[in-house]
């Protein structure tokens, strides 16, 4: 256990700290300006990772019907619990919106790709990919309803979806693999060369992201929240994950793919709506960057007992 956890951080977690300490120091002595990178990752970089992982995985009907199953399901429960738990503890409304952003979405794109392609190799990715593409699609539509379920229109979240490249990648690549078809050689070299850029780039990012996260000093009637966040994300989050994967058929590689993604911190895009619609952002943020920090020990634990 302990070799395996070792090996875990040498192999798995380390060579992920590397590009995000790296994304850090910029941030901190070069005042790297974070928004054109976001920019070439949003239009460029992950239409390509997507495309290149949906159009080679491979993944059956049967795979692609259990993680939407996992998904919506995992989702459901978390915004329950999320709730009930709010409303327990009687907080207020923005502050249970900003708990469920905190339960429900998980930096599954930026820090799950990279992790998972490290941890379980290709087959891997190949299995997280349909995750990865469900998680873009609901935090652009579900996502914005937890934050703002006051401001929230059903043909504003589907603008905000098809604002993505990444979701025209994804139907171009799914239409190309059930019609048979394939793209040119030197086309489809060219589209792996700009994904296998995907993963440095993002843990950059992620490194800017964290020295950008404002860990302004919590009022003591909001701490209550953030603590409860804490242990949603780290601890309630990853049980229900597993309650529902043990209720699934699920089991294999698609399994440990499935809890490693969904045990993963709090997602920097949750921020961003707390920010916009007033969802405790302050909490929120605060959570983002403990979850992460915390998650580089954690992660490797359950990785080792899921492999």
């Amino acid at each position: 256990m302990i070799q395996s956890l070792f090996s875990t951080l040498l192999g798995v977690i380390v060579p992920l700290a590397i590009p995000v300490v790296a994304g850090a120091l910029l941030s901190r002595y070069k005042q790297l300006e974070i928004k054109p990178l976001l920019t070439l990752v949003l239009y460029y970089l992950t239409p390509a990772m997507i495309f290149d992982t949906l159009i080679n995985a491979e993944v059956s009907g049967q795979d692609v019907y259990l993680t939407f199953s996992f998904s919506i399901s995992n989702l459901l429960l978390l915004w329950a619990a999320a709730n009930l738990i709010g409303k327990l503890l009687k907080l207020p409304s923005n502050d249970i919106a900003g708990l469920t952003l905190i339960s429900a979405f998980t930096n599954s794109v930026n820090y799950g790709i990279p992790l998972i392609l490290l941890a379980f190799g290709q087959l891997g990715l190949d299995k997280a990919s349909v995750y990865v593409v469900l998680q873009m699609v609901i935090v652009n539509t579900i996502g914005v309803y937890f934050a703002a379920r006051s401001h929230f229109t059903m043909k504003g979240a589907i603008k905000s979806v098809f604002s993505l490249p990444a979701i025209y990648a994804a139907i171009f690549a799914i239409l190309l693999r059930s019609l048979g078809g394939e793209l040119p050689s030197g086309i489809a070299s060219g589209v792996s060369m700009i994904a296998n850029a995907y993963s440095p780039i993002v843990l950059a990012i992620l490194g800017i992201q964290m020295m950008n996260v404002k860990t302004v000093k919590l009022e003591r009637s909001t701490r209550t929240t953030f603590w409860t966040g804490m242990g949603m994300r780290l601890l309630i989050a990853p049980l229900i994950a597993l309650a529902t994967l043990s209720i699934l058929p699920i089991d294999g590689i698609l399994h440990s793919v499935l809890l490693v993604l969904a045990c993963m911190p709090v997602a920097v895009n949750a921020g961003i709506l707390a920010e916009k619609f007033n969802a405790s952002p302050k909490i929120v943020t605060k959570c983002i960057l403990w979850t992460t920090l915390i998650s580089f020990f954690l992660l490797p634990f359950i990785i080792v007992l899921v492999q």
